[in-house]
């Protein structure tokens, strides 16, 4: 964890790129089926993909109408031109097939869901019999993998769908913390001795050093640590090292197996970020508050990053000192509230336009 506020910790590493690099590729991808189409996706890839850049830059402007039921709620992006990758309506990937009227189908797939692959195998060999003619294209992420394609070739549909990946192998969840999101695989690799994702490493590796130039030194410790070192080295070698030209601004890389130390994931988290995660479960970089916490018949979904002022103050505090922290941040708004009682006009117009609307967003957050 890094820690901006000290003078002696270098600055950290932009990964807004990796943010800008993501829906860029996606869109690249879509784009491959010229015209309307409509995008299924993964119930588990909605968030990061929200993350990263929100679904709406995939809707089309026009005719924006109710889609269905299963249609997400989405509105135009400023900053895209929607006519190109012309996504018509999203649906999420459920286990009964959305009434799609397109004649393009995308489906953005996790690389690891074989049911995703049989349903898709049942849309498409639906339409077959129905005579029904349409194009369809399966994105798995972050790769793809030999086995999703045997399922497809077994179903019978191989030729019949296009098969791509979207290298997304890195989520930054705040200035200070990127991850790659697979809670798979300590399982696959672990347990049932799968090493399908060190190629996945490998890559999220390679693609760190040609955005953020070399590394200065590696450290590992494992068995997995030292393949995932050695498919990266290799794969730098066949790129001819893209970011060697770069200055180097992550100092080192230290990559440790978790079999290594199982004691560590299994201690009580004891800092207020712990807290909150061993209560409500962190998923995503973002926490669902349920009616009981929010005193009404709502859930909130807050985002847990450095945008957020009162968390970014106590995520690394014990928990001990945080309720006396937060009681203090709560009289210190209350104060600030009350200094609105002796002002004139001017100033008051001056303490609504410029201070007004930061109180309340503390206040709403520490109400959290």
């Amino acid at each position: 964890m890094a820690f901006t506020g000290r003078r002696d910790v270098p600055e950290l590493p932009d990964f807004a790129i990796l943010k800008r690099l993501a829906p860029d590729q996606l869109i690249y991808l879509l784009e491959q089926l010229p015209g309307k189409k409509d995008l299924f996706i993964e119930a588990d890839l909605m968030s990061p993909l929200d993350r990263i850049a929100n679904v709406s830059i995939l809707k089309v402007r026009q005719g924006l109408g109710r889609a269905s039921t299963h249609c997400l709620c989405c509105h135009p992006h400023p900053g895209l031109s929607p006519q190109q990758h012309e996504v018509d309506k999203l649906y999420k990937v459920e286990s009964r097939p959305a009434p799609s009227s397109s004649d393009q189908q995308n489906v953005l797939a996790q690389a690891f869901t074989d049911p995703t692959c049989f349903l898709s195998a049942d849309i498409i060999n639906s339409d077959k019999m129905s005579g029904r003619n349409r194009r369809y294209k399966i994105i798995f992420s972050p790769q793809k993998f030999y086995a999703c394609e045997m399922v497809l070739e077994e179903e019978g549909v191989f030729g019949d769908v296009t098969c791509d990946e979207w290298s997304f192998y890195l989520l930054p969840l705040d200035e200070d913390i990127i991850s790659m999101e697979l809670p798979e695989f300590f399982r696959d690799y672990f347990l049932e001795g799968d090493h399908r994702w060190i190629n996945s490493v490998a890559r999220a590796l390679q693609l760190l050093s040609s955005l953020y130039g070399p590394f200065g030194k590696a450290y590992g410790i494992g068995r997995c640590a030292k393949m995932s070192y050695e498919l990266w080295r290799d794969l730098e070698e066949e790129s001819e090292g893209e970011g060697q030209g770069r200055k180097p601004e992550i100092g080192n890389i230290f990559l440790m197996d978790r079999d290594m130390d199982y004691v560590t994931a299994l201690c009580s988290q004891v800092v207020y970020e712990g807290l909150v995660d061993d209560t409500f479960r962190i998923k995503c970089g973002s926490v669902d508050f349920g009616p009981d916490v929010t005193s009404s018949d709502k859930s909130i979904k807050v985002l847990l990053n450095a945008q957020d002022k009162v968390f970014s103050q106590i995520r690394n505090e014990h928990f001990s000192s945080v309720f006396g922290f937060l009681s203090q941040k709560s009289r210190n708004l209350q104060a600030q509230y009350d200094r609105r009682r002796g002002m004139d006009i001017k100033q008051m117009k001056n303490f609504v336009s410029q201070e007004l609307k930061g109180l309340k967003q503390e206040h709403r957050l520490l109400s959290l």
